[in-house]
């Protein structure tokens, strides 16, 4: 209703010659929000993909939207029709050759075989990664802070709040710096999945990342929950806080802790839905709005339907592995390749490298693919995937089952969460060969369980009172209104972690349990000793009397 209105009051103003009239409406309409500033300090490549959906939607509702860029970015365009940017002449986002290289050593160790040692060093590579992304944000707000032209300018423009994505800490910090509200577009924190940050993740049934677990647990699986929950405490203290422990004394203050920055936030819009995720304690101040930009597809580019309609009765299978896995060593794509072209159906392949030897007729490689829109045609009876969670939440809305090629980051996790539901299959990469791939996609296709089980997930997920991406708006111009959302926010970050687990009120109760103790027998002694007297000084008379007659 208030869109409505809000649509109508400029072709209504003409007519108004009352001002009372205008009181009045201002005074039905609460909720009707006036352009406000925000200023976004999003995450590069995928991530980018969540925060320009939120900036579109910020701009068509009439706010003014400011978006902080490197020089070196590489999706966040400089010039666009939805905000203006904050071009910053630093390089703090990691080059394409480094990521590439990265990414390949990454694959590399992923197919080794499976073991401890394998293990070992995909953590470190990760972890080495994760250290070079925390040196050059801590190296670009250094040099942020000290411009002090463009600080100024940023605060003269009085924003209304900070948007921002906690994956780097940047705009965590840059907003404490301003002193501004700030919301979160969150999944993870430079410290791990969100929830960790704020909200109490009893190990007994919530699974670490990494971990692939359910929140049905095992003894030696909680085991293995609590070791590496410990593990990543370890990490985080060596590799995470000791690039900004200086940076936030010299600028924010010495007695500010790095983690109650992230717990100050007014409000964390999580991209998860509970259909996906596992059920697990909340805090008042998150707001869930996971699958936010699935949308109803649209019709296809004309060359791309003809392909999709020659498939007959066997339908689409679509494949993609993201934004950053353009291609796959020859090896591997060939045997992906040979895995399709045994198939009936026609494929749509995203893929960059080189055209695999054994690519087959059925098969369509293209650089880029309109992936909501394939994944909702009704031809489309699988998707191959990654992992990523904009491309599960997407099959979860339009009810295509998955097939899952796990590489880096999160994606095994995401994906594990998706095959506990029964709507899903996993390749293991170190295990992925022709025929291997082949049984596990005839298995997803022939057996209906899959189909049934995703389109299970897709009618919960879709029934909801408004849509995410409304409620995540709402949300934000919420803390816009009323200057913030303290009142949702706990204030346990601010307690000492002894006094948060109580530790110190245990250890009181257990030291007057153990002095009331200590003087009830103390009591019991002296009594029994004063008991004992008498009886002993009777015996003594007694014993005198007899020696004497």
């Amino acid at each position: 209703m208030s869109q409505d209105i809000i649509c109508f009051l400029p072709s209504f103003r003409i007519k108004m010659k009352w001002p009372w009239v205008w009181i009045k409406l201002c005074w039905l309409c609460p909720t009707l929000v006036y352009g406000g500033k925000v200023l976004v300090f999003p995450v590069d490549m995928s991530h980018w993909v969540n925060m320009k959906v939120i900036i579109e939607e910020l701009h068509s509702r009439g706010h003014q939207v400011s978006v902080v860029r490197s020089s070196n970015s590489w999706y966040i365009k400089e010039t666009s029709p939805f905000y203006t940017s904050v071009t910053l002449d630093i390089e703090f986002g990691l080059e394409e050759e480094f990521i590439t290289t990265y990414l390949a050593r990454l694959l590399e160790i992923q197919r080794e075989r499976k073991s401890v040692w394998a293990r070992f060093k995909l953590e470190m590579e990760q972890t080495e990664l994760a250290s070079e992304i925390n040196r050059k944000t801590c190296k670009m707000l250094e040099l942020l802070f000290e411009n002090k032209d463009l600080i100024q300018s940023l605060r003269d423009t009085k924003y209304d709040l900070v948007l921002t994505d906690p994956a780097t800490p940047g705009g965590v910090i840059f907003a404490h710096y301003l002193r501004l509200p700030f919301v979160f577009n969150v999944r993870w924190t430079s410290q791990g999945e969100g929830h960790f940050s704020i909200a109490p993740s009893p190990l007994s049934y919530v699974p670490m990342t990494g971990t692939e677990l359910s929140d049905k647990m095992s003894f030696l699986e909680r085991l293995l929950n609590v070791i590496v929950f410990g593990l990543t405490q370890m990490q985080i203290a060596q590799f995470v806080l000791p690039h900004y422990v200086a940076l936030t004394e010299k600028y924010l203050g010495p007695d500010v802790d790095y983690f109650s920055l992230f717990q100050a936030a007014d409000l964390w819009l999580m991209r998860v839905d509970f259909v996906f995720e596992f059920p697990r304690p909340t805090m008042p101040n998150v707001i869930y709005m996971g699958g936010f930009q699935c949308k109803d597809a649209k019709p296809l580019p004309q060359h791309l339907e003809e392909f999709v309609q020659s498939s007959g009765e066997h339908g689409v299978i679509i494949m993609s592995l993201g934004t950053l896995i353009g291609e796959l060593p020859h090896d591997l794509a060939d045997e992906i390749a040979a895995a399709f072209a045994k198939l009936p159906q026609k494929v749509i392949w995203r893929y960059k490298g080189d055209r695999p030897a054994t690519l087959g007729n059925n098969t369509l490689l293209v650089d880029w693919l309109p992936q909501n829109d394939l994944l909702g045609h009704p031809k489309t009876k699988l998707f191959v995937s990654h992992g990523g969670t904009n491309g599960i939440y997407e099959s979860i809305y339009h009810g295509v089952p998955i097939v899952g090629i796990p590489f880096v980051f999160d994606q095994a996790d995401n994906l594990s969460r998706v095959r506990a539901k029964g709507a899903a299959m996993v390749v293991d990469i170190s295990e992925l060969d022709s025929k291997a791939f082949q049984t596990v996609i005839q298995e997803v296709l022939h057996e209906p369980s899959y189909r049934m089980n995703m389109q299970r997930l897709s009618r919960l997920h879709r029934d909801q009172p408004m849509k995410r991406l409304d409620t995540a708006l709402f949300w934000i111009e919420f803390v816009m209104r009323h200057k913030g959302a303290a009142h949702l926010r706990t204030e346990s970050y601010r307690l000492p972690w002894y006094s948060y687990h109580s530790v110190d009120v245990v250890l009181f109760l257990l030291t007057v349990t153990l002095l009331i103790l200590f003087i009830f027998a103390l009591i019991r002694c002296l009594c029994c000793k004063l008991c004992l007297r008498p009886k002993k000084d009777k015996k003594v008379i007694e014993k005198s009397k007899w020696h004497s007659n």
